[in-house]
């Protein structure tokens, strides 16, 4: 039976990888065991291997994934380590919602590490998407700390609120704990989408610096 369950996974998220165009699928090998999704082979960026696991993600029955995938960028996409730096602090720079000066990065051999202090999580997402799609990275490590200047009262009615606004999750099934704007979540969710939401809107409470999921993915 479980089997029976691995094999329908892999082949759901094959279809899946196939179906999106920025992805070449044909280089992409998935095992499933237990809900347990491996992608192995190579991609030709990053980009491509952050989208893998995205859509990986989206298909039902996903509970954790490995990526393996190895990226082996084009001869064309070859640059040196100070041309990625020097985009890169160009496209923080352009991007509205990261505040400036605030981020420092380091290239070694395309891999790029951000560090620095930000008020909000979605300004450190912000600056991990302003980087991974340059061409020549193959891999980012971000070290951006989220560190609130402003702490609002009572955060854990604020996330269950927000929690249940949400069409896409059911409140019922997720506990929200806080302490020193630390949000523990724990509880079960139906899917990475929803397990996703929920920890978002736990990000989006003022004064949030952490946030540990602790959600299970039903089966």
């Amino acid at each position: 039976m479980q089997k029976q369950k691995d094999l329908e996974l892999k082949h759901d998220v094959e279809a899946e990888l196939e179906w999106d165009p920025e992805i070449d699928a044909t280089k992409i090998g998935v095992e499933s065991s237990g809900g347990v999704v491996t992608l192995l082979g190579h991609v030709r960026s990053y980009h491509e291997k952050w989208n893998a696991e995205s859509v990986a993600k989206r298909v039902h029955g996903v509970k954790a994934i490995a990526n393996d995938l190895e990226v082996q960028l084009l001869s064309d996409d070859h640059r040196d380590d100070s041309d990625i730096a020097q985009s890169a602090l160009m496209a923080l720079e352009w991007n509205a919602v990261i505040p400036p000066d605030r981020i420092r990065v380091v290239v070694t051999k395309g891999f790029v590490t951000l560090d620095g202090e930000v008020e909000w999580q979605y300004q450190k997402n912000a600056a991990l998407d302003a980087v991974r799609h340059l061409r020549g990275v193959r891999g980012v490590n971000n070290q951006i700390s989220v560190s609130p200047h402003l702490y609002a009262g009572d955060v854990k009615a604020k996330i269950e609120a927000a929690l249940k606004r949400s069409a896409e999750i059911d409140s019922k099934q997720v506990i929200v704990e806080t302490s020193d704007g630390s949000v523990t979540l724990r509880g079960k969710v139906r899917s990475w989408v929803e397990r996703q939401d929920a920890v978002n809107a736990a990000w989006s409470a003022p004064g949030v610096k952490k946030v540990v999921d602790h959600l299970a993915i039903s089966a």
